[in-house]
């Protein structure tokens, strides 16, 4: 299969480009090694699929959101996680469609803090919840037969020393786990699932 992986670069992104080391891969993001892409920018992502062309999978594991409490989350902070984490994932599946292959599919990244919430985690939190509720409802109406769902990973053991103070109590999991999900999404049969890696 020819699979386009955003993200490419990052912690997880970097562990389901070896879980997809089989397949054709393009690896895609701000400094793709293969062609860049800024997914806040519907131009720079419909220049990334016009450059690439045709595609059998879209996978995302970019995507950021500011850590604020409540009391201190603006508008403007709580802006990066609608335009990179939510609106980000859900146009490259927008502007993607005419891209991917029939039966092909686009797998999204979500993450735990929209079921097992933090301190500081409500802009992460309310666009992982956005875009669980966009992939189920996508997938009643996606065309041609191409399959979406999403991974929901928790905080990741290459991150933890880093982020440990925001994920008090949890178990972190290894990058190399939560990339088998995204290789579970590419090449199996379901859609319009969220697949939950919290253990």
């Amino acid at each position: 299969m020819r699979i386009i992986v955003v993200g490419a670069s990052g912690t997880i992104g970097s562990e389901i480009c070896k879980a997809l080391e089989h397949h054709d891969l393009i690896r895609a993001g701000r400094n793709g090694l293969d062609v860049s892409v800024d997914n806040t920018s519907p131009d720079s992502i419909k220049a990334m699929y016009e450059k690439i062309g045709k595609v059998d999978a879209v996978v995302n594991a970019a995507g950021g959101a500011n850590f604020a409490s409540v009391s201190e989350l603006t508008p403007e902070l709580n802006e990066r996680g609608i335009e990179s984490k939510l609106k980000g994932q859900i146009n490259l599946v927008l502007l993607g469609l005419d891209y991917v292959n029939d039966g092909g599919s686009f797998t999204l990244t979500t993450g735990v803090m929209m079921d097992d919430p933090i301190r500081m985690g409500a802009s992460a939190a309310m666009a992982n919840g956005g875009v669980k509720a966009f992939v189920k409802a996508a997938a009643i109406e996606m065309p041609r037969g191409i399959r979406i769902n999403s991974v929901s990973p928790t905080i990741v053991e290459e991150s933890f020393s880093r982020l440990e103070k925001y994920f008090v109590g949890f178990t972190p999991v290894p990058a190399s786990k939560v990339a088998t999900f995204y290789r579970k999404s590419v090449e199996g049969a379901q859609t319009g699932q969220n697949y939950e890696i919290y253990h």
